[in-house]
């Protein structure tokens, strides 16, 4: 039997009308990733800590564990999440 993987908690960092947003969330759907929406227009806080933890101010921002993803970057989403 083979060990289950560790789920590794996933957040995105969002806004309205942000097409690569859009995609990725897609995406995560389409794989069965439970994620956070984190949306940053609304919550400035949640934008100050995207730009603490990413030193970016565009979105998409991905945590997935410690890790962060800049943008929609789906090789290195895979490689994090162990779906290649």
């Amino acid at each position: 039997m083979r060990p289950k993987k560790r789920v590794r908690p996933v957040l995105i960092f969002t806004a309205p009308g942000c097409p690569h947003c859009s995609a990725a969330k897609r995406y995560f759907r389409q794989k069965g990733i439970r994620f956070k929406d984190i949306d940053v227009s609304r919550d400035h806080a949640a934008a100050r800590d995207m730009i603490k933890i990413s030193g970016q101010s565009g979105v998409p921002v991905i945590k997935i564990g410690s890790k962060v993803v800049i943008g929609f970057n789906r090789p290195k989403i895979d490689h994090l999440l162990q779906l290649s």
